[in-house]
């Protein structure tokens, strides 16, 4: 059975989980969970940063793994960012007894075209991309996870070969696919907040309130919203009791 690197700190429930996004690590949520007096999980997602890969990536396999890795918990909360937001729901469903008692989906890319498919799995059948330097391959984290310029890479993200330095990540990762967000919002049986930076050219505002009316909008803040301004984002906890 799989088992996820999961970082850890603080007590109390109902415990809050955080889940990254695609080419991330648990890392990223360092300065929100910060934020938080009860106990957070901050797991690798399967195939990133020191967790083991998965032999198949899609939405269901991805979340299945995080329940494993929460057997015994109590309640929890979830927060979850771009990839991690689409996790979150599909854990709200019921479906991998856990119980959740709410969730924040931030920053969830909810439109999807054909090319946008295409170039998704063009990238998962490619072999990792080796670098000379650590200092490359640290770059291309940054840009992969969205955090070029607003966040050091986390060296949890990075690999030693005996060729040079590659991305933690399995490329294998970026065929999950497309999220069916209608289903995932009507089949949640908990509360839901959906959010998006201003300027998220990912997730757009407008997107999410077409699904939800009363979707939040983070002003100034773009894709990674999290970590541009945590303080801001823990806010949108308090509608869960946290």
């Amino acid at each position: 059975m799989d088992t996820l690197t999961m970082r850890t700190r603080g007590e109390g429930e109902p415990a809050v989980l955080l889940l990254h996004g695609l080419g991330a690590t648990g890392a990223v949520w360092d300065r929100f969970s910060g934020l938080l007096d009860r106990r957070v999980l901050a797991p690798d997602l399967p195939g990133h940063g020191q967790s083991a890969p998965l032999p198949q990536y899609s939405f269901a396999t991805l979340t299945a793994a995080v329940a494993r890795a929460l057997s015994g918990e109590g309640p929890v909360v979830v927060a979850g960012h771009s990839l991690g937001g689409v996790l979150a729901l599909e854990l709200a469903s019921g479906k991998y007894d856990v119980e959740v008692a709410g969730v924040l989906a931030l920053g969830v890319k909810v439109e999807w075209s054909q090319d946008d498919l295409d170039r998704a799995a063009a990238l998962a059948a490619k072999p990792a991309r080796v670098f000379v330097t650590r200092e490359d391959a640290e770059q291309a984290y940054l840009k992969v996870s969205g955090l070029l310029g607003i966040a050091p890479a986390d060296p949890d993200g990075l690999r030693e070969t005996e060729e040079g330095w590659r991305l933690a990540m399995d490329q294998a990762a970026f065929g999950v696919g497309a999220p069916d967000m209608p289903a995932l919002l009507a089949a949640a049986r908990c509360p839901v907040v959906l959010a998006a930076g201003e300027t998220d050219h990912m997730s757009r505002p407008e997107q999410l309130r077409a699904l939800d009316p009363d979707a939040v909008t983070l002003t100034g803040l773009g894709h990674n919203a999290h970590v541009e301004d945590p303080a801001i984002v823990r806010t949108l906890l308090a509608r869960f009791g946290v």
